[in-house]
């Protein structure tokens, strides 16, 4: 009953207000009164206030405008400052009486998180609303009512968090009234006052200014919270430290290096990280000496007379392996980015707070530096499936592989996705019988299903067993070897087992409970879209925050979150992944940027698909290569590109060209207006656009060019 009597008032007061009350919205009103009498003015003009404020009538900017023309800044920011709290904490109480027990009952489910949120930061949480003008005034008053918040608490928090956007408005108000009082007319020098230039300013800056506090407020809380009673030095040792000494982490070190700022770079193991001593640049040395053995096996089709090849030195190309990582060490070394200004030490790094770093030397030695901000750049790692037995067989991953010095006669490889199938490949070529297993139905399943199926056929060629759909439910051991148990029921027996099935983050021992940051359950660093933790001072890079596991990506975040964090008071910038292109180093390789069909689809993005044929380029031909295709998605009835993938002979290579279309805007006619020599895999580019172009052509124009020129005969 007390709530239907509240209800009741509430709508009788609004309706009432609507029919008779309009008149108190408008300054006229209040001028009229105020020469009269000024005291009762002010108190008519608060109490009209409070019932507009608590009743949620739209009209509140207006009255604090007229609050100011009517009494002033000093006595109209007083007025307004009290009426507004008081309004908005009616407005809070009757949503409270009326709605919060529903609210509550009803949607406990959704709402539980929300309320230990506002239990725990409620008052920070309300200030915050505050200060954001774009947030309607009435809504935080009737949404927090249905929160965890006292009363007093809201009350006080809106006096406070209201103040700066109500002198703002207040002045502005006191300005237009100073103007529109003036004696001489409204010429435009007359209007055009420092004061009303000045109170407009304000009135467009406040957003724009409060949003500056605020994140300087929220930075500052974080780091307090974060810091968990340490200091912040009153004088840093470096501008900053960097965690990894991988391809984000170089490339983050250089970057602040040559912008001049104090680096250190702190790496536990080896200079160059994954890409250089486990990744990238031995699995290609091995893939290059897999496709000298199989050019060779075929070598009799182009008039070689020996033949067959003889066995494969294991042992040779494992040592080519090992020879490309050495030449290519001296890139990535200590002794170059010392050259370049770097600070570099080998060791463990452990964060102790938002701006300290403990360095444990592989010396032994203990160091503690700071830096006003720390950027983590530790990479990944494969991921290591709980399969009961794994530790008693024999079991590689794509980082200890490279020690081999036998081939394995049979290796089983557990995933089938662009590791699993570049090195599966590459085992085959080079003499091990090679079984794939994978829960999945296709190989690359990023991937278009025809662009897998043409891998796959590659690959079923070079000897290489796919078993799709199937996954180990235990590894067994025993004096006769080693053996898989498939979900299936069927067992295969294998000489090493190459675990394939992902990478997680490298997170551990980097005292990450220090600041309270936490990880996924891969192991990936949470960042936003300027590469930040939610510890202010810490940014992250590269395969450690997950996304896109690629080098070039590595290194494209590290100039966000370098920058970022050297600049980010004056200005920052959200890392860019709109052109991002991918390669798989199969034979027949595969290149990526964009859209692919799979990914427009799912995406509900209207496209159209244009594809030229390997088998028709001449230079693929006389190669005995002519084997993939080059396919191009773009905007429906214009030639912008949304997507490239190219199968085929270096396909790595050409995608180039739509990586690079695609980041400047240069569409399919500008590459079709592009000479390019012959004979070469590159044609294929230009001959794709000129198909798309002949698509384009109207009917009725060819009619009429056809006409013309037999008018010509």
């Amino acid at each position: 009953m007390k709530k239907l009597l509240l209800l009741g008032l509430i709508a009788g007061l609004v309706s009432g207000f609507y029919f008779l009350g309009e008149q108190w919205l408008l300054p006229e009103t209040y001028q009229a009164l105020y020469q009269k009498d000024p005291v009762k003015t002010a108190g008519l003009f608060f109490i009209v206030y409070v019932l507009v404020a608590a009743l949620s009538i739209p009209g509140a900017a207006l009255m604090t405008l007229i609050s100011g023309a009517i009494f002033g800044l000093g006595p109209g920011l007083l007025i307004v400052s009290f009426a507004s709290s008081l309004g908005a904490t009616l407005a809070f109480l009757m949503s409270r009486l009326l709605l919060k027990d529903w609210v509550q009952n009803k949607f406990s489910g959704y709402l539980k998180t929300i309320n230990e949120g506002v239990k725990k930061d409620g008052p920070f949480f309300l200030f915050t609303l505050r200060l954001i003008p774009v947030v309607p005034f009435f809504a935080i008053n009737l949404l927090m009512g249905l929160m965890p918040i006292s009363a007093w608490r809201f009350y006080w928090v809106s006096q406070l968090g209201m103040l700066a956007g109500t002198a703002v408005y207040v002045n502005a108000g006191a300005e237009f009234a100073s103007v529109i009082g003036q004696e001489d007319g409204f010429s435009l020098a007359g209007i055009m006052t420092p004061g009303l230039l000045v109170a407009l300013g304000l009135l467009a800056l406040f957003p724009w200014l409060a949003r500056a506090v605020l994140n300087r407020v929220q930075a500052r809380r974080a780091l307090l919270k974060r810091a968990k009673g340490r200091a912040k030095p009153s004088k840093f040792d470096d501008n900053l430290i960097v965690i990894g000494g991988g391809a984000a982490g170089l490339v983050s070190s250089i970057i602040g290096s040559a912008v001049k700022a104090k680096v250190t770079l702190v790496e536990k193991h080896r200079m160059g990280g994954d890409c250089l001593n486990t990744g990238c640049v031995p699995s290609k040395a091995m893939i290059h000496a897999a496709g000298i053995v199989h050019d060779n096996k075929k070598s009799h089709l182009s008039g070689l007379l020996s033949g067959e090849p003889g066995a494969v030195d294991f042992e040779k190309v494992m040592a080519h392996v090992h020879q490309s990582i050495k030449a290519i060490e001296p890139h990535d070394s200590i002794e170059r980015y010392e050259g370049l200004g770097v600070s570099c030490a080998t060791g463990q790094a452990t964060i102790l707070s938002p701006w300290e770093v403990e360095i444990q030397h592989a010396s032994g030695e203990t160091e503690i530096r700071s830096a006003a901000n720390i950027i983590i750049a530790t990479g990944g790692r494969p991921r290591i499936p709980n399969i009961p037995g794994l530790d008693k067989v024999n079991s590689l991953t794509s980082d200890t592989l490279w020690q081999l010095n036998e081939l394995p006669k049979r290796l089983l490889i557990l995933g089938a996705g662009p590791i699993g199938c570049e090195l599966g490949q590459a085992f085959a070529r080079l003499g091990s019988q090679v079984t794939m297993v994978d829960k999945g139905q296709f190989l690359m399943p990023r991937e278009d299903e025809d662009v897998s199926l043409l891998v796959a056929e590659s690959m079923k060629a070079d000897g290489v067993k796919h078993l799709s759909g199937r996954s180990i439910t235990e590894l067994k051991t025993s004096t006769g070897g080693d053996s898989a148990v498939l979900d299936t029921g069927e067992v295969l027996e294998f000489d090493a087992l190459l675990l394939a099935i992902g990478r997680e983050g490298n997170t551990e021992n980097l005292g990450l409970e220090n600041v309270d940051l936490g990880t996924d359950r891969n192991g990936f660093l949470a960042v936003d879209e300027y590469l930040q933790t939610e510890c202010p001072t810490i940014y992250a890079c590269g395969d450690v925050i997950g996304g896109y596991q690629f080098t070039h990506v590595s290194a494209h975040e590290a100039w966000f979150a370098s920058v970022n964090s050297l600049f980010g008071r004056l200005k920052r910038f959200k890392a860019d992944y709109r052109v991002i292109p991918w390669a798989t180093f199969t034979s027949p390789a595969v290149g990526r940027v964009g859209l692919s069909e799979k990914d427009a689809k799912a995406q509900g993005i209207a496209y159209e698909c244009t594809q030229y044929g390997l088998d028709d380029l001449d230079r693929a031909i006389t190669d005995d290569a002519a084997i993939g295709f080059v396919r191009v998605l773009t905007v429906p009835g214009k030639d912008k590109v949304l997507g490239a993938t190219i199968v085929g002979p270096r396909a790595d290579d050409l995608i180039a060209v739509f990586v690079m279309a695609m980041k400047h805007g240069l569409g399919l006619n500008k590459v079709l207006g592009t000479i390019h020599a012959y004979p070469t895999y590159m044609e294929a580019n230009k001959f794709v656009s000129g198909q798309w172009k002949r698509t384009q052509v109207s009917a009725r124009l060819l009619a009429l060019v056809g006409w013309y020129n037999r008018k010509n005969l």
